[in-house]
């Protein structure tokens, strides 16, 4: 369903001219048909021919005072606003979500309350790495963001097509996505020289899974209506009853899952993935995807990690479906395109901070820093008021209002409603239905310094996904691609320690990969110390600090790096009513490793 900017925030109030109203709404000018339009510049003044020009006679120079060419030009200087640092190649389109089976045993939220309860939603697909010019078949992660319009305001589920990241310390992050780049020096991306690109993964093992993944079948999917979509945080879920689980939410193509092979990849046109998005929408073949999740109480949380040594605090870390199966919720479809890509796709700014009641964050350090990342960066790229723009505003049926004035682009800035808590003219507030005291935790500590431990754990995951998902062929295209991937890199040790890295995971992986690269590995990793993380699998104390950092200073490491230990939780989170047994985690049967 498209984006509208009329049902409630249009500002119809102002005095009727010749029977036009004082403010044009977006949908109207949307709608508009060519023919029915007469050329203006910017401030409306009819102008004969866009392309006549002002000159100090026939063959003199050009006039400063011809407005329309200034006017004309100064406009297109600023055409483009500044590209998504990450995901900014992309495309999307808007559609309708239907609850199918009711949460309300376990959330709040509205959207989930009832069968049959529908809400408008954009979702904008897009590569992580590339830039805004790059190739829809590059072998990268792809972004999966949806945004629900509810009628409590607008959650954003800002997902991956992987269940897992290439980290799990949030300050990794900004270095990280540098070495997905191009090359400061030479200008390169990882495609003709990969050094950067497995000097990180060499020196991070805690990113073997996800560049496992990223090297197999999934590196690129065939389009985007053929893939699945993951949070891959953890969130809370909340019912009215003030009780609470974590959850991990699914969204599973109804088309089912394609690849493309890295060979055939070439085959395949720079913007492809678009294409088939909007032409297959164009056509009435709608995409559709299943809203599922995954769920378990704190008690369970804990010991998850006690047992298991899963975190699920951990981005690199997935709950595993035998024991958390999926439970469907709602679904779906994708119905319409964008009738103007900038407005409605290249504008529309997802942010995890925004949630409903029912949906909380978890203490999940990267979800905690992009809370803060994601709205930072949209109003430095769109502006401070980006939420005023029709695809970004939300469609409750009650009126809005804040103290949030002026900034750029404020296009409805409450008229002459009081700008701070006037008692002559009040504003209204409703009651907060989510008992926050009760849903967060208490956290009273010192301030620690934190970087995550690596830990023979930490590779469980991975090895399941070698072992028991990926059947011979896509073993064999997995090292294919990945030793072809190396062979761009130019710092043979870094080759070394990968390998060390995926011997972990299995010595027939590593095993391959040195055949396929002529490069021998190192045995493990208990001899290595790293840039990136504590090393928990070496005897040595000289290895177990990262890099830079010595025994008395900065080398604060915990053995539950982070997780939920046992008693972590209030006693009454850990063992409330109504969360507990099967309707929590009933659901349909899972696969091996969360995949």
């Amino acid at each position: 369903m498209a984006p509208s900017a009329s049902n409630n925030n249009s500002s119809s109030s102002g005095s009727a001219m010749n029977g036009t109203d004082t403010f044009k709404s977006y949908t109207d000018d949307r709608d508009t048909k060519s023919q029915q339009t007469i050329y203006t510049t910017s401030n409306g003044v009819p102008m004969p021919h866009p392309y006549e020009t002002q000159r100090a006679g026939p063959n003199g120079p050009l006039l400063l005072q011809d407005f329309h060419l200034i006017d004309l030009i100064s406009h297109f200087d600023r055409e483009r606003i500044p590209e998504r640092v990450v995901h900014a190649k992309g495309g999307g389109a808007h559609g309708v979500f239907t609850c199918t089976k009711p949460l309300d045993d376990i959330c709040m939220a509205d959207m989930f309350s009832t069968q049959g309860k529908q809400c408008p939603v954009t979702v904008r697909f897009s590569t992580v790495g590339g830039e805004s010019g790059s190739h829809d078949c590059a072998r990268d992660p792809r972004g999966f963001s949806v945004k629900f319009r509810t009628e409590e305001g607008n959650w954003d589920n800002v997902a991956n097509n992987t269940p897992v990241f290439f980290l799990r310390d949030p300050a990794k992050f900004p270095h990280f996505i540098h070495t997905q780049k191009r090359d400061p020096s030479t200008h390169l991306t990882h495609a003709d020289d990969s050094t950067m690109f497995w000097d990180y993964a060499s020196q991070n093992p805690e990113s073997a899974h996800q560049f496992m993944i990223l090297m197999g079948d999934r590196g690129i999917p065939d389009g985007w209506r053929f893939m699945h979509g993951y949070t891959g945080h953890t969130v809370k879920l909340v019912n009215k009853a003030g009780d609470w689980v974590y959850a991990q939410i699914h969204m599973k193509s109804k088309q089912g899952t394609k690849f493309i092979t890295q060979e055939d990849s070439f085959n395949y046109g720079p913007d492809y993935a678009q294409k088939d998005l909007y032409t297959a929408i164009e056509n009435g073949d709608y995409p559709k995807w299943t809203v599922e999740v995954q769920t378990m109480t704190a008690k369970e949380a804990e010991e998850l990690w006690e047992k298991q040594r899963i975190n699920v605090f951990d981005l690199t870390h997935v709950w595993p479906q035998g024991q958390f199966p999926r439970r469907e919720v709602g679904e779906f479809v994708l119905n319409e395109n964008a009738v103007n890509y900038f407005a409605e796709i290249e504008q529309v700014a997802f942010n995890p901070a925004h949630l409903v009641p029912g949906i909380e964050p978890s203490a999940d350090p990267v979800l905690q820093s992009r809370l803060f990342s994601y709205p930072d960066a949209h109003r430095h790229r769109v502006g401070v008021n980006y939420q005023q723009l029709p695809v970004n505003s939300s469609r409750t049926s009650y009126k809005m209002a804040n103290f949030q004035r002026d900034g750029n682009m404020a296009f409805y800035n409450q008229g002459s409603r009081p700008n701070y808590l006037s008692s002559i003219e009040p504003i209204q507030f409703k009651d907060r239905s989510v008992d926050l005291d009760k849903v967060h935790g208490q956290f009273i500590s010192e301030a620690v310094t934190f970087l995550s431990t690596v830990m023979p754990e930490d590779f469980n995951a991975p090895r399941a996904l070698w072992e028991k998902v990926f059947d011979d062929g896509a073993k064999e295209r997995l090292v294919k691609n990945m030793s072809g991937h190396m062979a761009n890199c130019k710092l043979e040790e870094a080759i070394k320690r990968q390998i060390a890295i995926f011997r972990e995971v299995s010595d027939d992986l590593a095993t391959r990969l040195e055949k396929a690269t002529g490069i021998k590995g190192y045995d493990g990793i208990s001899e290595l110390r790293f840039n990136g993380s504590h090393n928990g699998m070496t005897k040595e104390s000289k290895l177990k600090n990262a890099n830079g950092m010595s025994n008395k200073v900065g080398s604060v490491s915990f053995g539950n790096n982070g997780a939920p230990m046992n008693g972590t939780h209030k006693q009454e989170s850990r063992s409330h009513p109504g969360t507990e047994g099967p309707r929590v985690n009933g659901g349909t049967n899972g696969h091996a490793n969360g995949h």
